[in-house]
């Protein structure tokens, strides 16, 4: 098999502007089975929502391109999806079990500047993808959060200390984020995986919380909007 062969095969000129109609139908479909189900940002979509557009996308893929899979099958396919999302939808405002079920609840990530480790474990929410999420938000050290949340979509919500109110805590930022190497007396230490501070004796000692022996030196500056 050659190239040409490989790119074209069988494509004739009638077959590019039959895709292309296609494509234009499908795709208006889409959006306006979309806008019915009452989509919201990508970034706010939840594992039940992607789910409904993998569909729509999967039943309007194939009409796009194949001459024997007609438009009103796939607008048959389409519009049963979007009846089963809206009986979805109901059913989850109905019953609360349903609803944490299909889109999950809010995971406390952060309380009073320490991480909930456990529900980091539950969700598999690594170190590195928590404080990317944190930077993002001006956030420098956990000694600044009060509550930090991941939201069912993915987003995390974040409720800050007043400036008064900041404590010592976890710095976030690779620079200060490395463990301590020489004790000073004088200064506040932050468990490197749950942000447990505290004054040291000597630079090995057990979190008396996740039982770890990193620390890394605490910060408390206060945050800035």
């Amino acid at each position: 098999m050659d190239l040409i062969d490989i790119f074209l095969h069988d494509t004739t000129w009638g077959l590019v502007v039959e895709i292309i109609i296609r494509c234009c139908v499908m795709f208006l479909l889409i959006l306006i089975f979309l806008k019915l189900s009452g989509k919201r940002g990508i970034r706010q979509l939840s594992i039940f929502e992607i789910a409904i557009i993998l569909s729509l996308g999967s039943a309007a893929g194939d009409p796009m391109f194949i001459d024997d899979a007609p438009i009103a099958q796939a607008f048959v396919v389409m519009c049963t999806i979007i009846i089963l999302y809206r009986l979805v939808t109901w059913a989850m405002m109905k019953s609360k079990k349903i609803e944490i079920f299909l889109e999950g609840k809010p995971l406390c990530i952060v309380e009073n500047g320490l991480m909930v480790t456990q529900d980091m474990r539950k969700e598999k929410y690594s170190h590195d993808e928590f404080f990317a999420e944190m930077r993002q938000q001006s956030v420098e050290h956990l000694g600044q959060i009060k509550v930090a949340l991941l939201e069912t979509d993915g987003c995390l919500s974040i409720l800050f200390y007043g400036k008064d109110e900041t404590k010592w805590g976890l710095p976030i930022f690779p620079n200060h984020y490395k463990k301590s190497k020489n004790l000073d007396s004088d200064v506040f230490y932050s468990c490197m995986y749950c942000g447990m501070t505290q004054r040291l004796i000597h630079l090995d000692h057990e979190c008396p919380r996740c039982k770890g022996k990193d620390w890394a030196e605490s910060l408390n500056t206060a945050h800035i909007n």
